[in-house]
């Protein structure tokens, strides 16, 4: 029996940086750091990750709520849906 293992080098690049916290958040920082034994720097990195997440989605509802009585742009998305709904069937249809 011959076991073939293949390896995809990613290459992450990481940029350092010196920032300053509030003791309070520092503390928390640590709390959570050694309950979920992580380390601070993961910890800080999701905990962004998932920040910036948010900011984005709080810009596509504010970007939506501003247009949502723009004609044009309710005509853009009604044809998009269509074309989905065409690609559903479609995908249905096949299988």
């Amino acid at each position: 029996m011959v076991i073939y293992l293949c390896f995809i080098n990613t290459f992450i690049f990481m940029t350092t940086f010196t920032s300053t916290l509030p003791d309070s958040l520092w503390i928390q920082l640590n709390l959570y750091s050694k309950k979920l034994k992580l380390p601070k720097n993961k910890l800080i990195q999701k905990a962004l990750s998932l920040y910036l997440d948010q900011l984005e989605r709080a810009e596509y509802i504010r970007s939506y709520r501003q247009n949502k009585d723009d004609k044009d742009i309710l005509k853009i998305a009604e044809e998009g849906m269509m074309d989905y709904f065409k690609q559903l069937n479609d995908t249905d249809e096949a299988s």
